[in-house]
C-alpha cells in the first residue's frame, strides 16, 4: 500500500486520513503544515513534521503526499500548497471514492478529493486539485478547472465549461452548455442558467413563505393536495 504524507492538520486533513485508510487506498504515515504553524507534535497518532524537514525524513522519492485544505481565500490556499508540494519532488495522490459511479472515461487529474455517491458521467474531464464532496452530479461532457470545490449535493448538467478556484455551495445547479469563468461564487441553493464572467457572484432568489392561515397557502394545499 502507498505511503503517504497529508498536508494539513485540521478538519479536512482528519476526514482525509479516515478516507484513504477506510478504503484502503493508502497508509498516511504522517502530516505536515508549514514551519510556523506547528502546534503540536501528532495528530492523530502520526507525527506533524515541519515542511521544511519533510524531505530529509519523508523523501518523495519513497512517499506521496495528499493536500488536505479547505477553500479558504476561494481555494487559493489550496493551490498554493498544492504547487509547494509539487515543487518539492512529491507525486501528488487523489482519492475517489469506491461508492461514486465514475464512468471510465473520466479523466481526474491528481490532489484530488472525490467522496462517495457522486456521478460522473461519461466524457468528463476533472482539473488538478479538485474536491468534491458527497453525492453531487457531474453532467456528461463537463469540464472542470484546477483547484475547484464543490459541497455536497450540486447538479452540474451536460457539456459544462467550469474555470479554476471555483466555489459551489450545497444543492447549487447549474445549466447545460453553461461556461463558468474562473474564481466564481455560486451559493448554496443558487441556479446558473446563464454564463458567467470570472470573479461572478450568484445567489439564490429569496423563497417566498406563507402561514397556513392565508388564503394563497390554503389555495396552493388545495390545488396539489385536495385538502
Amino acid at each position: 500500500m502507498q505511503k503517504i504524507i497529508i498536508f494539513g492538520s485540521s478538519e479536512i486533513a482528519e476526514l482525509a486520513k479516515y478516507y484513504f485508510e477506510e478504503e484502503k487506498k493508502a497508509e498516511v504515515v504522517a502530516f505536515t503544515v508549514d514551519d510556523e504553524y506547528i502546534k503540536e507534535e501528532n495528530f492523530l497518532g502520526r507525527p506533524i513534521v515541519p515542511f521544511s524537514e519533510l524531505p530529509e525524513s519523508f523523501p518523495p522519492n519513497k512517499y506521496n503526499m495528499h493536500v488536505a485544505l479547505s477553500y479558504k481565500r476561494l481555494n487559493k490556499l489550496r493551490e498554493e500548497k498544492y504547487f509547494q508540494a509539487k515543487q518539492s519532488g512529491y507525486r501528488l495522490e487523489s482519492f475517489i471514492s469506491d461508492n461514486s459511479a465514475v464512468s471510465n472515461n473520466a479523466s481526474i487529474g491528481d490532489n484530488c478529493f472525490i467522496l462517495e455517491n457522486q456521478t460522473i458521467q461519461p466524457l468528463v474531464s476533472i482539473g488538478n486539485n479538485v474536491m468534491l464532496w458527497s453525492g453531487n452530479h457531474i453532467g456528461h461532457g463537463t469540464s472542470i478547472g484546477d483547484h475547484t470545490y464543490f459541497a455536497s449535493h450540486v447538479v452540474i448538467s451536460g457539456n459544462c465549461k467550469i474555470g479554476q478556484r471555483c466555489f459551489f455551495g450545497v444543492n447549487s445547479t447549474i445549466k447545460d452548455y453553461i461556461t463558468i469563468g474562473d474564481d466564481c461564487f455560486v451559493s448554496m441553493g443558487a441556479s446558473v442558467t446563464k454564463d458567467l464572467n470570472s470573479g461572478a457572484v450568484v445567489l439564490p432568489a429569496k423563497s417566498n413563505y406563507f402561514e397556513a392561515e392565508t388564503e394563497l397557502a390554503r389555495k396552493i394545499k388545495k390545488n396539489y393536495f385536495g385538502i
